[in-house]
Formats: structure tokens, sequence, C-alpha cells
């Protein structure tokens, strides 16, 4: 059962508070497939996403999953608002609760704020992501993914290939993997890997080969144009060379492999096209789990009971 006012990381949360969203994920995804895809549960309630950065999928499918449970939502855009002329992150979230805001769902550059938010609001408070700390919906959605597809998080061998050090979905899926005992394998380029990573209960690697060994799963990242600026690589072409999913590579693995990837996609970069469209890529259906995460979500923290009541 969910008990905190607040969903800000996977890290601070338990195997049995992760459970509850999952379990509930299960009952809202069957939602999303019905041809009327609306239920009455949150009316009344209200949510306003807070998006200091771009954002196409997180946002969007927290407002899908708050309209298809009949909350009110809006979208704060920075730019035309009073963050433009100077006002605090503090003093924008109480603006936002005086107006009976009952949840804030916020993504921003620095790691910290929504915890700092957190504590300066009544309000709930979501974690969208922040800077290079965490993004707990995104690591829900990817262990509900695997779940859905392996049955079982526990015995897994799990490959996250890419760019460690940057990645805020890296360390949501190492938190919520390591509660139920999953073995993770984290491999990129030395210069894309965090200092001792391996504190953090992961494997290390810098071979892809090695690593893609008998692994269950492969979640892919994005390789962070933005970065090429500061010198970490020579070049797109040769991390693709090194680093790119191949289906070559992706034999290495296990013959029911999973292929994940948390977008927007490199093509040709960091995956190429064909695994993509692979029998073994779930990386659409990523999309659509994490609209029933963000309802799970949302259900849970605005006054749902269990996963199964008062849904319909």
């Amino acid at each position: 059962m969910w008990r905190t006012k607040d969903l800000l990381g996977l890290e601070e949360h338990s195997a049995d508070e992760i459970l509850s969203i999952l379990d509930t994920a299960e009952v809202m995804k069957d939602i999303i497939y019905r041809d009327i895809k609306k239920v009455p549960t949150l009316r009344g309630k209200s949510m306003v996403t807070l998006f200091y950065e771009n954002s196409t999928r997180t946002r969007s499918s927290f407002e899908m999953a708050g309209k298809y449970l009949s909350a009110d939502t809006s979208n704060l855009a920075i730019a035309n608002s009073s963050v433009a002329k100077g006002e605090s992150l503090i003093d924008t979230g109480r603006t936002l609760e005086a107006m009976g805001t009952d949840l804030i769902v916020i993504r921003h550059s620095a790691a910290g704020a929504p915890h700092l938010l957190a504590k300066n609001v009544k309000s709930g408070v979501v974690n969208a992501g922040d800077g290079m700390h965490e993004h707990p919906t995104q690591g829900l959605l990817d262990l509900f993914t695997m779940r859905q597809k392996k049955g079982n998080l526990a015995n897994l061998k799990v490959a996250i290939l890419g760019d460690i050090m940057h990645s805020r979905v890296a360390r949501s899926n190492i938190w919520g993997l390591s509660k139920f005992g999953a073995e993770v394998r984290v491999v990129g380029p030395s210069t894309l890997m965090p200092p001792e990573v391996e504190k953090m209960g992961v494997k290390q690697y810098y071979n892809i080969e090695k690593a893609l060994a008998g692994v269950d799963v492969v979640n892919v990242l994005r390789l962070q144009k933005e970065r090429q600026k500061k010198g970490l690589l020579p070049s797109l072409r040769e991390y693709s060379q090194l680093f790119g999913l191949t289906n070559e590579r992706m034999a290495l693995a296990k013959e029911d492999v999973l292929v994940m990837h948390p977008g927007p996609m490199n093509r040709g970069v960091e995956i190429m096209t064909d695994v993509y469209e692979s029998t073994h890529s779930s990386i659409d259906e990523q999309v659509t789990n994490g609209v029933a995460i963000r309802m799970a979500i949302l259900y849970l923290m605005l006054g749902g009971k269990s996963a199964y009541e008062n849904i319909n």
C-alpha cells in the first residue's frame, strides 16, 4: 500500500511500495485498451505538470493518465509564467497549492528540486526527472515491462547499456531492480561511467560482448548528443561501432532477450533499426506502460485504497 505524500525516487521506496504501483498498473492498463478510456475515479482531483525541461513522452503520458481517470489536468508553460520573471520554485509551488492543486508533477534540471518543492508544499509531488539524479516513473514503467514479459524480477540479469553517468533513468532502474534481487550490469565507455558505480550493487563492464552474455534484458540508454561538446567521446560513429546494439551483439544474450529503450532513440547510433523493429523489442509497449504506471501513481497518491477498489 502507498503511504507517502510524494514520489521522489525509487532509492527511498520499499519493494512493497513499488509492487503496489506495479499491481495497480495491471488494472490501469486494461482501461487503456477499452473503447471508452474514461473512468470517474479521480473526478474532483487536480494535477499540474510543471516542466522546467522539454519533454514529450513523460509530460503527455501524465496528462493522458490524469484525463483517463477524470482528474482535472493543466500544464504550466514555464516560458510564459512568472518563473520567467524570476519567481522561485518554492513560490511557484505555493501559488499552485493556493489554487487548490492536489498533485504537482515536476521535471527540473537541478537534482533535488522535487525534494525541495515537496518539503515546502502540502500538495503531493511526483519527480518526473531531476538532473542526473532519478527518473522514478520511467524506472517503474521499465520494471513493469520486465515483469509483464519475464514474469519475475528477482532472477533477471539486466544489462543497462550506454551513457550511465548522465542517466537518471539508469539510476532509477538500478535502485528499483536492486530491491528485487536482480543482477544488474552497466556497460559503456569509461568516460560515461560514474565513479565507484559498483557501490550501487551493479557489475561494471567496458566490453559490450562480455556484458551481454546470457542476459535476459538489455535496456539501451539514449546517447546524449549534447554531451559531445565536452569531448567525452571521439565521435558518434566510434560509439556506434563499439557500443551500438546490433542483431549480432543481441545474439549473445538469451534467446528470448527483451530489448528496451526509454526514448527518444538515436537510430543507428545506440540501437540499430532492425533491433528496434525485432520481435525482441518492447520499446513501443513501454510507452503504453508509461501511461498505465502514471495512472497507477495518480490513483494511489490521490486517494486510491488498493489495486482493485473504486477503479471501475
